[in-house]
């Protein structure tokens, strides 16, 4: 036993000076990304480079013990090597699924890494099930994302099983590999205690509970946002589900659920004027299908592709005279920016445009995202293509350039690409019957019922 657990100190040590190693090797190569971009490719296998090089990013770049999807790739705002990203990981998950049925890694080798990580989460820190934002990626420790919030992230947590369920749909072989990675997923997400953040039976979910500070953060979640995933997987659960109501008075109850204005000509049926950050219409979508997807207060498929188009139109018209903005460089959303981090929206334009906004629109605006993405790529690429795809942002009125890749930036263009070429994602998340009886329960209709 003694000489075992010297083995596996030297390998972690090993491990650890493998990723310092990677780290100087990702700087290196970020300074001849210039001569790997590729001439005359069509679109098809355009997209195919962006979906293969942005993988990297949740396969080379994992954490090496736990394969969780770390927060980010530079160490600012104090982030450390250790952190890794509950909700990034599941989008990670997401990827691997594209990767596996693009053929770029064989399936054994994707079902060994995912049953990794998902043995790795039944061990870490959750609380009533759900888990934290952050966590230790060696020990399944919760790193608190902020003084009071170091305990369970109901969001977050959402966006992770989003990944696990398709993960679960996917990986539907008889083999010992494949059987248990699916236990392992249903273990955890019915291990949710999803009616235990109505706070005592509140007709809300909250965000955050935490053993050492109890409700304190007191964020209730009410739409509209990216948060929709939330509350159809708290209707779906069968141990610890949330009724309607939860979903009706708590969810669809504030003053910018409802919109229902005209922005450059579109209809925008929810939330913000302009619609807010473009990762509403990407994080809840990326496995629910938005086609024909209906409730009382909305057609998904009109809220999302409207909302990219009222912040398409906004960049054309470029109120604020920002440098570079355009048919072929546009979309706001969250990022880093030149003074630190922000939700970019047409309400709150600071010059920044992120890669991911118009490439996770693929679905919804396609010839104007590959004008984007040839933008980024052929005339951009010497100052944001890298070992991991694009990074996060640039301001060119600034000449400013991140170097910084984001988990939650990074996942969503390839798991939105995919849902653009295959409706994959969408396909494996709408098979599983749970979700279907939770949509069903909070009065969604959709065309995949019927398949």
């Amino acid at each position: 036993m003694k000489y075992r657990s010297l083995l596996l100190i030297l390998l972690l040590i090993f491990c650890h000076a493998a990723f310092a190693q990677k780290k100087k090797t990702v700087a290196k190569s970020n300074s001849i990304a210039a001569t790997s971009i590729l001439k005359d490719l069509s679109d098809s296998a355009l997209l195919d480079v962006v979906q293969k090089q942005t993988f990297r990013y949740f396969w080379n770049f994992a954490h090496p013990v736990s394969g969780m999807a770390r927060e980010r790739s530079n160490t600012d705002f104090d982030y450390g090597n250790e952190v890794v990203t509950t909700g990034g990981t599941g989008f990670g998950m997401m990827s691997i699924i594209v990767a596996t049925n693009r053929g770029w890694i064989t399936r054994d080798t994707a079902a060994r890494r995912l049953l990794i990580m998902v043995s790795f989460l039944w061990k870490a820190d959750a609380f009533h099930g759900a888990f934290p934002h952050w966590m230790n990626g060696a020990t399944g420790k919760v790193i608190r994302f902020s003084r009071k919030d170091d305990g369970a992230d109901l969001v977050e947590t959402s966006y992770l099983l989003q990944g696990l369920l398709c993960a679960r749909q996917y990986f539907n072989g008889s083999n010992q590999v494949e059987t248990e990675l699916r236990n392992r997923i249903n273990w955890i997400w019915n291990d949710v205690e999803w009616n235990w953040f109505t706070k005592g039976g509140e007709e809300v979910l909250y965000w955050h509970w935490s053993p050492n500070n109890d409700w304190s953060m007191n964020f209730p979640v009410r739409g509209y946002n990216e948060t929709l995933i939330t509350y159809v997987l708290a209707a779906s659960a069968e141990r610890y589900p949330v009724s309607s109501a939860v979903y009706n008075r708590g969810w669809a109850q504030s003053d910018f659920f409802k919109n229902g204005k005209k922005f450059y000509g579109y209809l925008l049926p929810l939330g913000f004027d302009y619609g807010g950050p473009l990762f509403f219409t990407h994080y809840s979508f990326l496995g629910l299908d938005p086609h024909g997807l209906k409730d009382q207060y909305a057609d998904y498929w009109m809220q999302n592709q409207n909302h990219t188009l009222i912040n398409h139109a906004y960049c054309l018209e470029n109120p604020k005279h920002f440098k570079g903005y355009g048919a072929n460089c546009w979309g706001l959303t969250a990022s880093d920016n030149p003074w630190g981090y922000n939700a970019h929206t047409p309400t709150n334009d600071l010059g920044v445009i992120t890669p991911t906004a118009a490439i996770s629109a693929f679905p919804y605006t396609p010839e104007y995202s590959m004008q984007a993405l040839r933008h980024f790529y052929y005339d951009l690429g010497d100052k944001i293509w890298g070992e991991y795809g694009f990074t996060d942002a640039f301001d060119e009125t600034q000449n400013w350039y991140a170097k910084s890749y984001l988990a939650i930036d990074q996942g969503p263009e390839i798991v939105m690409i995919e849902n653009y070429r295959s409706g994959l994602l969408w396909k494996l998340f709408m098979s599983c019957p749970e979700v279907q009886n939770g949509l069903k329960k909070l009065g969604f209709t959709s065309p995949s019922f019927n398949k």
